[in-house]
Order: structure tokens, then sequence, then C-alpha cells
């Protein structure tokens, strides 16, 4: 099989594995559980050269010096095997070469930049979108099951990038208004679920409630808030979560 001329390769890492090529998935032909922690390492760091001793390392928590080439190279061979010769070039550093490759990882994080810059030109509609789809992809799991310093990271930067869909998400909801306020008093409430101490999630969802007109329960939110500061932090509410509380209270 060869990857000359072919449409995109499209690469899911987030969630279970899964990689098309010219229409067709390719991911139950890769070398078993450490052919697919090979292709995700290659995948996520593709764009640089990688040492044949940190790819043994990102796939076996003390690997033998010694071994290192009996162990990985087979496993190379079934990849170029899969995809193509010049799949993987180099020898003391590798490099995963796919042409015209899509990974919803990188697609996300790009994603979260368009969205978040329609958020702050108060272009809503625009933001919406894109907003969606980063966060569609930072609730699944990379490599499930799978436990590595190097996906603790991917799964770190998730965790982040899913906080900034929901915020992004929020607000394109509270921007449109009418039947979207729904959506954004639901991205609140995950947003403070997954980070109490993150205070804009309790601002979005007090904005978003007022909008519903339930003062009440917005107000309540921000007793929530205040009580979870003190408690964890020994503070109070910012400036802005303040301002956004006065206001509420002006309109009851």
């Amino acid at each position: 099989m060869t990857l000359a001329q072919s449409p995109p390769v499209r690469i899911q890492i987030c969630g279970p594995l899964a990689v098309e090529r010219d229409g067709q998935r390719v991911e139950s032909f890769l070398p078993g559980r450490q052919g697919r922690l090979l292709f995700t390492y290659l995948v996520v760091n593709r764009r640089r050269q990688v040492p044949r001793n940190e790819l043994a390392e990102a796939m076996w928590l003390e690997p033998d010096p010694a071994a290192v080439d009996t162990r990985l190279n087979p496993l190379l061979s079934k990849l170029r095997r899969v995809f193509g010769p010049d799949t993987v070039e180099g020898r003391s550093t590798l490099r995963l070469c796919l042409p015209n490759v899509w990974v919803d990882l990188e697609a996300a994080v790009e994603a979260i930049h368009r969205a978040e810059s329609a958020v702050a030109q108060e272009e809503w509609a625009r933001a919406w979108g894109p907003a969606l789809t980063a966060l569609f992809v930072a609730e699944r799991d990379v490599m499930p099951g799978e436990d590595a310093l190097w996906l603790d990271e991917i799964r770190n930067q998730l965790a982040i990038l899913r906080l900034r869909a929901l915020e992004c998400y929020a607000a394109a909801g509270l921007g449109i208004g009418g039947t979207e306020l729904a959506a954004a008093v639901r991205a609140g409430h995950q947003l403070v679920r997954l980070a109490p101490l993150r205070e804009s999630g309790y601002r979005y969802l007090m904005a978003a409630l007022a909008a519903q007109h339930n003062l009440a329960e917005a107000l309540h939110v921000y007793t929530e808030l205040s009580d979870c500061l003190r408690d964890q932090l020994g503070v109070s509410p910012s400036p802005a979560t303040r301002e956004l509380y006065q206001g509420l209270l002006t309109a009851t």
C-alpha cells in the first residue's frame, strides 16, 4: 500500500484510535497494542525528529538500551508495510511522514483558537461551530486504558482545551440567545463541576440563568461560589464576578 496521490489521511487519537486512508479504516492493521502506542506517539510528535531511545521510553517504562533496536525494528517494519516504505524516515531519529494528514487533536487546537478569536470580537455565531468542534474532541480520552507520562500530558492538554471550549460555547450561547441559552446553562454547569475554583464558569452560569429570567438561581450560584472560595482558598470572588452579582441584585 502506498500513500502517493492519496486523499487526506484522517487520524483520530482521542477516543478509540481510528485511521482512515482512501476511505478505508486501517488501524486494525497496526501491530497490536505496541503498534498503536508507537503510531500515536509518532503522530503526536510528527513535526520533529524523535530519537529512538525517547520512543522506546514512551512505549516501555524501563527499556533495555541494548534491546531497543530489537524491539522497535519489527514494529517499524510493520508500520511501513501498512502505510508505505517512506512513512517513517530516519534511523537514529525517526519522523512520521504522512502527506495531507488530518489529526483530530490538532484540528481541535486550531478550532479553539478560531472560537476564542470570534468570542473576543463578539461574533457569537462564528464562535459556536469551532467551540463545539473542540469540545467534541476534548471530551474524549486518548489511548483509553494506557498509562504513560506522555499520555498524561496529552490528557492534561485535553482537560484545559475542554474548559476553554466550554467557555466559548457558553459565551456563544449567551450571545446568540433564544434557544441557545439552555446550552449556555449546561456549559456553565459543566464548567462549575469540572473546575469549581475557576470563576468563569460561575459567571457564565449566572448570566445564562439571568437571561432565562431565573434570577433567584443565578444569585444562588454566586453564594455557592463565595462559599467554595472561602472554604478552599480563604478568598472572595473577583471584582468581575462581584460586579456581575451587583448587577443581578439591581435587576431583582
